[in-house]
């Protein structure tokens, strides 16, 4: 009898250069706490965390608190997960696990350390998700501590005006530091990498078997 799948996108997330840095995971993890998953992020081995994602609007929030920092590497797998899933991430199965493994591996050698790993039929929108992740990344790693002050005000709500009052500058300033910080572009990209994920889901779930 055939096992029961959905299908999703595995988030593996190892750190970068982590036998001489100290363990980031217990810091990266508090900052992904309640996070939109399907399947929270665990510590699944050494400085490795990982996680379930099924729903492709929750995703770009997800990677930009992992690409920020620049400290790790990102295995992005498409495809069937077993269900009914359990309650912990370390004990799920499936074909989209495997393509996670493989893409983490994959990516320590890949720009911006990220590799999306998809079902043949998915393989082109994953294609086009990976490369518009690329550029995202290459935009986050640029953006310096007074850009990402703005950033982060303005996605919480906050006019540059409010912004301004609140950092002690000028909206004048404001603007110059979010222009430098990319947050329109930002923004864009978010909604193209949810955009692409949502045709990488929808193309595996076409035919993706358990």
């Amino acid at each position: 009898m055939a096992v029961a799948s959905l299908v999703g996108l595995v988030l593996t997330v190892d750190q970068r250069g982590s036998r001489r840095a100290p363990d980031r995971v217990g810091e990266l993890l508090a900052g992904l706490a309640g996070a939109p998953t399907r399947l929270a992020f665990q510590r699944t081995a050494g400085d490795e965390v990982q996680a379930l994602v099924t729903e492709a609007a929750h995703l770009p929030a997800l990677l930009e608190r992992v690409l920020r920092s620049g400290d790790w590497r990102l295995g992005l797998g498409l495809g069937a997960v077993q269900a009914p899933l359990p309650e912990d991430v370390r004990e799920a199965r499936g074909p989209a696990f495997v393509r996670a493994r493989s893409a983490v591996e994959a990516a320590r050698t890949s720009p911006a350390g990220l590799r999306v790993h998809a079902p043949e039929q998915a393989e082109t929108p994953a294609r086009a998700l990976e490369s518009a992740l690329w550029l995202w990344a290459s935009l986050l790693e640029r953006r310096t501590r007074r850009g990402w002050e703005v950033v982060d005000l303005v996605d919480t709500g906050a006019t540059y005006e409010q912004a301004a009052h609140r950092l002690g500058i000028t909206p004048s300033a404001v603007s110059q530091r979010a222009a430098a910080a990319g947050l329109a572009e930002g923004r864009r990209a978010r909604e193209l990498v949810a955009h692409l994920a949502a045709l990488a889901l929808a193309a595996a779930r076409s035919e993706e078997q358990p």
